[in-house]
């Protein structure tokens, strides 16, 4: 399993636009990619303006499918214009899945 955890510093006016747009992203990619497993928008206890994408693919191709097709796309699209990311947090494959071999 690939993973990975970025976060965004979203405009306060536009922490609701975030949400939804990640979401979106968030259901599209699970319904309609099969490589991926997870994605979850959370946000920071502290900072309201700060929101990380946690996610789970099968593999590094399966991210790169993702990273490559229409949600990600239209997530970035959207998002670029008051969202400033993603800052990499966190990437690398799950130690002993046959992925990371």
């Amino acid at each position: 399993m690939y993973q990975f955890l970025v976060s965004f510093a979203v405009q306060p006016d536009h922490r609701d636009d975030f949400v939804q747009a990640a979401r979106r992203t968030a259901r599209d990619s699970l319904t309609n990619e099969p490589g991926s497993h997870r994605f979850e928008v959370i946000a920071d206890e502290e900072n309201p303006d700060v929101f990380y994408l946690n996610e789970v693919y099968a593999d590094v191709d399966a991210f790169n499918a993702h990273a490559t097709g229409p949600y990600f796309a239209a997530f970035f699209a959207e998002a670029g214009a008051y969202a400033e990311g993603p800052t990499w947090l966190m990437r690398g494959n799950l130690v002993g899945d046959k992925a990371a071999a």
